[in-house]
């Protein structure tokens, strides 16, 4: 699958958040042959758990599929650029390769407000940031915008 095929499913996932009354935010992790090994939506409101982010959702579920932490070979597809926390998890995963949609203006945390990457933790994922960006901002700018 290429990078846009897997961002179709996280733009999926992001919607079901939407319907559901959370933040639209979608993350899928391919494991090292390509399949889908975790799925993850935002879920804070619905869990009541300010950690519930998609990005931690889908870890968890790739390092339960592979029966490890480690999740080297992965890649993680997510709809917003991860915040700090979510960065985190992604360092302490070792997923070497991060795929994101939209910017984060306010916590984004590999660019738009600091690049926790470039600090010395040790690990560095290949990142590529703006794939299907215009459509994951729209599905974020409506849902706000609705909210309002």
């Amino acid at each position: 699958m290429e990078r846009e095929a897997y961002m179709l499913q996280a733009l999926a996932l992001a919607r079901e958040a939407a319907e559901a009354g959370e933040v639209p935010v979608g993350c899928v992790i391919a494991g090292p042959d390509g399949a889908i090994i975790g799925r993850g939506r935002n879920r804070r409101e619905e869990n009541a758990d300010a950690t519930a982010h998609a990005e931690v959702e889908a870890i968890r579920r790739a390092c339960a599929a592979l029966g490890t932490w480690r999740l080297e070979g992965c890649s993680l597809y997510v709809t917003l650029e991860p915040c700090p926390m979510c960065t985190g998890a992604i360092i302490n995963a070792r997923i070497p390769t991060l795929v994101f949609g939209a910017r984060e203006a306010q916590s984004g945390s590999c660019g738009s407000v600091i690049d926790l990457f470039q600090e010395r933790y040790g690990h560095r994922p290949a990142v590529y940031g703006g794939v299907l960006a215009e459509d994951c901002a729209a599905l974020l700018q409506r849902f706000f915008k609705d909210k309002r």
